[in-house]
Protein backbone atom coordinates (compact mmCIF):
# COMPACT_ATOMS: atom_id res chain seq x y z
CA UNK A 1 0.00 0.00 0.00
CA UNK A 2 1.64 2.85 -1.09
CA UNK A 3 1.45 6.77 0.71
CA UNK A 4 -1.73 8.17 -0.57
CA UNK A 5 -3.73 4.55 0.05
CA UNK A 6 -2.44 4.49 3.55
CA UNK A 7 -3.74 8.14 4.57
CA UNK A 8 -7.26 7.66 2.85
CA UNK A 9 -7.45 4.36 5.08
CA UNK A 10 -6.47 6.15 7.82
CA UNK A 11 -9.06 9.42 7.22
CA UNK A 12 -11.90 6.88 6.43
CA UNK A 13 -11.32 5.37 10.01
CA UNK A 14 -11.55 8.42 11.45
CA UNK A 15 -14.18 9.68 10.51
CA UNK A 16 -17.17 9.19 13.03
CA UNK A 17 -19.74 11.66 11.93
CA UNK A 18 -18.16 13.78 13.92
CA UNK A 19 -14.64 14.43 13.41
CA UNK A 20 -15.02 14.79 10.00
CA UNK A 21 -17.61 17.97 10.47
CA UNK A 22 -14.23 20.10 12.60
CA UNK A 23 -11.57 18.67 11.27
CA UNK A 24 -9.24 16.90 8.86
CA UNK A 25 -6.92 16.71 6.42
CA UNK A 26 -5.76 19.84 4.47
CA UNK A 27 -3.13 19.36 1.28
CA UNK A 28 -1.98 22.36 -0.89
CA UNK A 29 0.89 23.79 -2.66
CA UNK A 30 3.39 26.68 -1.98
CA UNK A 31 4.77 28.84 -4.12
CA UNK A 32 8.33 28.38 -3.39
CA UNK A 33 7.09 25.38 -4.89
CA UNK A 34 6.38 22.52 -2.07
CA UNK A 35 3.87 21.03 -0.78
CA UNK A 36 2.11 21.72 2.78
CA UNK A 37 -0.14 19.08 4.65
CA UNK A 38 -1.82 19.71 8.13
CA UNK A 39 -3.59 16.54 9.73
CA UNK A 40 -5.86 17.31 12.74
CA UNK A 41 -5.58 14.83 15.29
CA UNK A 42 -7.70 16.33 17.72
CA UNK A 43 -11.11 14.27 18.96
CA UNK A 44 -8.75 11.42 18.03
CA UNK A 45 -6.65 8.86 20.07
CA UNK A 46 -3.70 10.52 18.56
CA UNK A 47 -4.64 14.03 19.89
CA UNK A 48 -1.70 14.25 22.90
CA UNK A 49 0.68 12.46 20.58
CA UNK A 50 4.31 14.22 20.35
CA UNK A 51 7.11 13.55 17.68
CA UNK A 52 10.88 15.35 17.30
CA UNK A 53 10.42 18.08 14.92
CA UNK A 54 12.04 16.44 11.52
CA UNK A 55 13.83 19.46 9.30
CA UNK A 56 15.91 18.91 6.14
CA UNK A 57 17.21 21.48 4.26
CA UNK A 58 20.03 20.78 1.71
CA UNK A 59 18.74 23.53 -0.86
CA UNK A 60 16.41 24.83 -2.89
CA UNK A 61 15.12 21.64 -4.11
CA UNK A 62 15.58 19.50 -1.23
CA UNK A 63 13.95 20.49 1.47
CA UNK A 64 11.42 19.30 4.15
CA UNK A 65 10.11 19.97 7.60
CA UNK A 66 7.55 17.89 9.80
CA UNK A 67 6.16 18.23 13.25
CA UNK A 68 2.96 17.77 15.32
CA UNK A 69 2.19 20.92 17.86
CA UNK A 70 -1.06 21.74 19.48
CA UNK A 71 -2.68 18.60 17.83
CA UNK A 72 -2.13 19.52 14.44
CA UNK A 73 0.71 17.15 12.61
CA UNK A 74 2.08 19.76 9.67
CA UNK A 75 4.76 19.02 6.98
CA UNK A 76 5.84 21.13 4.26
CA UNK A 77 8.60 20.01 1.65
CA UNK A 78 9.85 20.85 -2.04
CA UNK A 79 7.95 19.71 -4.99
CA UNK A 80 8.66 16.10 -4.41
CA UNK A 81 8.49 15.77 -0.84
CA UNK A 82 4.39 14.45 -0.49
CA UNK A 83 4.76 11.10 -0.60
CA UNK A 84 7.92 11.57 2.02
CA UNK A 85 5.86 13.50 3.88
CA UNK A 86 2.71 11.18 4.30
CA UNK A 87 5.40 8.65 5.32
CA UNK A 88 6.52 10.85 8.38
CA UNK A 89 3.15 10.60 9.23
CA UNK A 90 2.22 7.24 8.89
CA UNK A 91 5.40 6.19 10.72
CA UNK A 92 4.66 8.38 13.37
CA UNK A 93 1.01 7.04 13.62
CA UNK A 94 2.16 2.96 13.47
CA UNK A 95 4.88 3.85 16.24
CA UNK A 96 1.65 5.29 18.27
CA UNK A 97 -0.29 2.31 17.78
CA UNK A 98 1.95 -0.14 18.78
CA UNK A 99 2.93 1.64 21.81
CA UNK A 100 -0.46 1.22 22.78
Amino acid sequence: MDQMEWLEKWFQETCNEYWEHFYGIEIGTLDNPGWYIKIDLKETQYENMKMEEIKREQGDNDWMRCMISDGIFSGVGDCLKLGEIIQVFKNVIERETEMV
